[in-house]
């Protein structure tokens, strides 16, 4: 084999790699998926978001692959829809706490419209990122 071919020889890791790649593209496809139903449907975006099943089962693929992207580019990603998903949740808890009371209910219903166009905006800039090929950022250090 002469060096030309050698390059065209796909390794172990940068197959991994890929197929980690187009797990992420999935999982940002199934974040997708359930933002747009709550967009369309009759759900709102952050109850479609953290209640549907395009939506869970992205989160327990990122829990079981987790490991596997720890040490790459890819971590971030899932830090990123990890962290997307359980704010999501911390959100309508808020918001669910706010209605209790009759003066929160309108202050619950503006915390649900943000939290829906925050998820909207971490879906996409996550998965633009992951189509250019960049990491996501990092969260600060604690203090």
């Amino acid at each position: 084999m002469n060096h030309d071919e050698s390059r065209h020889v796909p390794s172990p890791a940068r197959d991994s790699l890929g197929n980690l790649v187009l797990l992420t593209h999935v999982i940002y496809g199934l974040h997708a998926f359930a933002v747009v139903t709550g967009v369309v449907g009759s759900a709102t975006v952050i109850g479609s978001f953290i209640a549907s099943l395009p939506s869970i089962v992205a989160v327990i693929l990122n829990y079981l692959k987790r490991s596997a992207v720890r040490g790459t580019w890819l971590e971030g990603h899932f830090r990123w829809q990890i962290r997307t998903f359980w704010f999501a949740v911390l959100w309508v808890a808020v918001a669910l706490l706010m209605m209790v009371t009759i003066i929160g209910i309108p202050l619950a219903l503006a915390v649900l419209a943000g939290a829906g166009l925050w998820i909207v905006y971490r879906v996409v800039r996550g998965w633009w990122n992951l189509a250019q090929r960049h990491p996501m950022p990092s969260p600060p250090p604690p203090l």
